[in-house]
């Protein structure tokens, strides 16, 4: 990928760098989502203000260069490469098990700060929670581990059914299969079927939902997964016009209309990455720097969405939510 080529791909993200590699003296951190700009401004926003709590501040003191690769894994490859080849002081990332790979393979020596929402142990990018090693460390997940948990507030809002499903992405099998551990623990002690669909872009995601009619299936967990997120407004739209009660990972779901979601706060995971970042620009070193869990998770519930599908929340879920959408 050729440097004008680069420069375009972030200004045609709706994020023209602040400032062209090499003609700064400030240092510039390389932020590289595998996903769409789209509704994320709050979530770059945390990261920013993590940032700040180091003394770095965009555009003073350091620069950042944005870049999505919208769901694509080739594109994101490519543009982990460039941020590489120009050796930016630091590069942030938002990454799934695919992309953790990619960015395992792409480096040895540049600080990578990412977030995971999966066991990044098992994902291959580090070698422990408290001394990661290497040149990678950042915020882990406690995002696919929740599946069992999605599950009992499932049947708080349908407590006679009797078949549910998981939708997963079949290209992130480490999402899948730990989403998958808690869950059948759960389905097992209830007496209860599970499915697992696999979707892996818009058309997938929509003949699955065929499939979930064909089979009857009361109610519907997401598995966790950067691509799957990129199509959260669809999801939610199918759900309602299939009168599916459908629980997410992660608040954003829930806000693009979809009817319960609960994980770990997404902005404050985002606002601990740019901390980070601005503890390796003091000198840090990633191997020696624990990759740190949340500590806040959010239960949202969509009223809208509820009145919709005809389902009347319980009181008592209502009362433990961290945030109602009218």
């Amino acid at each position: 990928m050729k440097r004008r080529d680069f420069i375009l791909v972030a200004g045609a993200a709706g994020v023209w760098p602040r400032a062209a590699f090499g003609q700064a003296a400030t240092p510039v951190i390389g932020y590289l989502h595998p996903g769409s700009a789209s509704e994320r401004a709050h979530l770059v926003e945390a990261f920013r203000k993590g940032l700040a709590e180091t003394g770095y501040v965009e555009g003073h003191n350091v620069a950042v260069e944005y870049v999505w690769a919208n769901n694509d894994p080739q594109r994101f490859a490519e543009l982990l490469a460039e941020f590489v080849r120009r050796r930016t002081a630091v590069i942030v990332t938002p990454i799934g098990t695919a992309s953790a790979l990619a960015v395992k393979r792409a480096t040895s020596t540049i600080p990578v700060v990412f977030s995971i929402g999966t066991d990044a142990v098992k994902a291959g990018l580090i070698v422990s929670y408290s001394r990661p090693g290497g040149n990678l460390t950042g915020v882990g997940g406690m995002v696919s581990e929740l599946g069992g948990k999605r599950v009992e507030l499932l049947l708080e809002l349908r407590p006679q059914a009797r078949r549910i499903a998981l939708l997963a992405n079949p290209n992130n099998p480490l999402a899948v299969e730990t989403s998958l551990k808690d869950i059948r623990d759960v389905v097992a002690a209830k007496g209860i079927e599970l499915d697992v669909v696999h979707a892996r872009d818009t058309r997938e995601i929509s003949t699955a939902f065929d499939t979930l009619m064909q089979k009857r299936i009361e109610g519907l967990i997401i598995s966790p997964d950067p691509l799957v997120g990129s199509h959260r407004t669809q999801l939610a739209l199918l759900s309602a016009r299939h009168r599916i009660p459908t629980v997410y990972p992660l608040r954003d779901f829930a806000v693009a209309g979809g009817l319960v979601s609960y994980g770990p706060d997404d902005a404050d995971r985002y606002r601990l990455v740019g901390v980070y970042a601005g503890r390796v620009l003091k000198g840090e070193k990633p191997a020696d720097m624990p990759v740190q869990q949340p500590t806040k998770f959010q239960l949202v519930i969509n009223l809208q969405t509820a009145r919709t599908l005809g389902i009347a929340i319980p009181p008592t879920l209502l009362a433990r939510a961290d945030e109602v959408i009218e």
